[in-house]
């Protein structure tokens, strides 16, 4: 066999080349606007990557679990931890959920500890689950966190278990705690003291964490992905900080802490965020100079968006959630937890776990995403969003750190200001559908009813930072258009088709998707031969809002036509689109509105249900 590469013969095609015909493909179009996508995180990506585009990344050439470990912390496996967040809180009922879950494939364990007030009760909530064998993460114990481990430990030792083989977490991150409700349960030094209480009571638990910081917290109140990592960072070296300056070591505490990191739907951005913390972690932790590189290694529990998830429509979720498991895996995240699909409106039950494992268990059985390390390593495009990524975060955390770190910033509001900013704006591309949630803001199912099958009231009554799902303005409008129905029947657009057949077709198309948004009843037809005969028909079904959908050049004389037609037989009129040359004549024949693809979609469709959910 020879060594002789491929395609040796054929020379290499210069960048500029390729350059050249793009721009002779633009036709003179504005190469920024057109190829270049500026994320939200506030970077440009490129429309394509080439080689040349790696030769600055310095840690192409490193290993899997080489340090800086952005390739993975693993070396023969990409296996994960399959985890099943528990949400059910009573003791003995947990028990039986977690129990099945077990028997259903998942590997670790997250237990809900807010009714847990006893050691009896932990005995019970554990009962027959070998903890040699299955991860156990204990969350929501901020309040009682130290009492809790001493319970903890205590049970292992009266059931004669091995401390060491215990993998697992207790999730005590009380500066997250403080961004959610605004202020410490009791003092900043109380709560930094127990977190060093804590890993002192577990030194012997090398597999069991006891801090774990929350940036999945950040991502559901609508932190973009820098401010998800960077916030992290600048939450982790606060405990470093503390930690090292009051009697441990770096080694003691970077080995006792673990991240929760947010996945959601942006999926290659997903994989290099995963690997960009990675870096990030090990450059921070590296700068108190520990006696191992493994102190450098960092556990990261990936968890699925619920920023993303949907009441309509709601197995798309299902959709959601087999992507996010994907990124993360690839990713090389240590443990992931997959929302259940209905997670949005009710609890979850034996179904809608079952599938929020399966999607994990076909991952690895099937699709065999544990075979390979880092696969997504020496990507063009994958490596240069992870180095992206990995310049905006540590910028940010610099950022944090000039001002006094993230505790002062948390204290004084800042931080949940800045998060509520992002929030904001990822609010408007929703409403405008520059960001697109499948079956909410664009092409829903504007039969689907779903006012019955809410279970579970969303208020968020904390005092600090919010969670959030991006869906829930546009779920708002259909519900409140769906109580409207009980009585009166849904609000009906009628579409008005006529002339130029491409374009109403087109035209249809988007008004069915437009007022499908807020569940509104659509009536389709094949076309008019003339406006008389639409709006005859429009009187027939008794339309709310006849929609004229044709060509702007016709909009001149049918859409002024059909606008005073509609209007004397008391319709509201619109007109699909935005043509420019007849807007003033349509609105002088009585026009109400023009829908077109710059309009804000959400705040239109408030103005109709004012109108007709009356």
């Amino acid at each position: 066999m020879t060594d002789e590469k491929l395609f040796n013969e054929f020379a290499p095609i210069p960048t500029e080349k390729w350059e050249e015909v793009i721009q002779k493909d633009l036709k003179g179009a504005d190469y920024e606007k057109k190829l270049v996508w500026r994320t939200d995180e506030g970077f440009k990506v490129r429309p394509y990557y080439r080689a040349e585009d790696l030769k600055d990344i310095e840690y192409l050439n490193v290993m899997p679990n080489e340090f800086p470990f952005t390739r993975s912390t693993k070396t023969n496996t990409n296996s994960w931890e399959i985890v099943q967040n528990v949400t059910e809180t009573a003791p003995e009922k947990a028990n039986a959920i977690a129990k099945a879950s077990i028997k259903g494939g998942a590997t670790t364990i997250g237990f809900d500890m807010k009714e847990v007030k006893t050691a009896q009760d932990l005995a019970t909530m554990l009962n027959g689950i070998e903890l040699t064998k299955v991860g156990v993460i204990f969350r929501h114990t901020c309040g009682r966190a130290i009492e809790f481990a001493q319970d903890f430990i205590a049970y292992l030792a009266a059931n004669k278990i091995d401390k060491a083989q215990i993998k697992g977490a207790i999730s005590f991150d009380p500066i997250s705690c403080c961004l959610r409700n605004g202020k410490f349960a009791t003092t900043q030094e109380d709560a930094m003291n127990k977190a060093i209480e804590l890993v002192k009571l577990t030194a012997d638990m090398p597999e069991f964490k006891v801090v774990n910081v929350r940036g999945l917290q950040m991502h559901n109140g609508g932190a973009t992905i820098i401010q998800e990592l960077g916030y992290t960072l600048g939450i982790a070296n606060e405990y470093l900080a503390y930690a090292t300056a009051n009697g441990l070591t770096v080694d003691q505490m970077a080995k006792k802490m673990e991240v929760t990191l947010s996945i959601a739907s942006n999926y290659f951005m997903e994989i290099a965020k995963l690997r960009a913390f990675r870096l990030l972690w090990a450059t921070m932790v590296n700068a108190y100079q520990p006696k191992c590189d493994c102190a450098c290694k960092v556990r990261i529990n990936s968890v699925a968006s619920s920023w993303n998830k949907t009441i309509y429509d709601p197995y798309v979720n299902m959709l959601r959630t087999t992507t996010e498991g994907m990124a993360a895996a690839i990713g090389g995240a240590d443990s992931i937890a997959l929302q259940p699909f209905d997670v949005a409106f009710k609890s979850d039950d034996d179904f809608s776990r079952r599938i929020s494992r399966n999607v994990q268990i076909i991952l690895e059985e099937e699709s065999y995403f544990d075979k390979v390390v880092d696969p997504a390593a020496g990507s063009y495009y994958i490596e240069n969003l992870t180095d992206s990524i990995a310049e905006h975060a540590w910028k940010l955390f610099q950022d944090v750190e000039a001002q006094g770190g993230m505790t002062k910033l948390v204290l004084a509001g800042e931080i949940k200001k800045a998060i509520e900013e992002s929030c904001q704006k990822r609010d408007m591309d929703i409403a405008t559908r520059k960001y697109v949630l499948l079956g909410t803001n664009q092409f829903p199912n504007a039969n689907d009813a779903m006012l019955e099958k809410i279970e579970k009231c969303e208020e968020d009554n904390h005092a600090g930072l919010k969670f959030y799902r991006g869906a829930r303005a546009f779920e708002e409008l259909r519900l409140e258009t769906e109580k409207m129905a009980k009585t009166n029947g849904r609000p009906k657009v009628f579409l008005l088709k006529i002339g130029n057949l491409a374009m109403r077709q087109a035209r249809a198309g988007f008004v069915t998707n437009f007022f499908g948004c807020a569940g509104y009843e659509i009536l389709d037809n094949t076309g008019f031969a003339t406006v008389a005969e639409g709006i005859e028909a429009a009187k027939s079904v008794k339309a709310n809002i006849v929609v004229i959908c044709s060509s702007d050049e016709e909009y001149a004389t049918l859409g002024v036509e059909a606008a005073k037609a509609a209007k004397a037989a008391g319709f509201l009129f619109v007109v699909a689109g935005n043509p420019a040359d007849s807007i003033e004549a349509l609105t002088a024949a009585g026009t109400d509105d023009f829908i077109h693809v710059r309009t804000n979609v959400l705040e239109c469709l408030k103005k109709y249900n004012k109108i007709l959910c009356k």
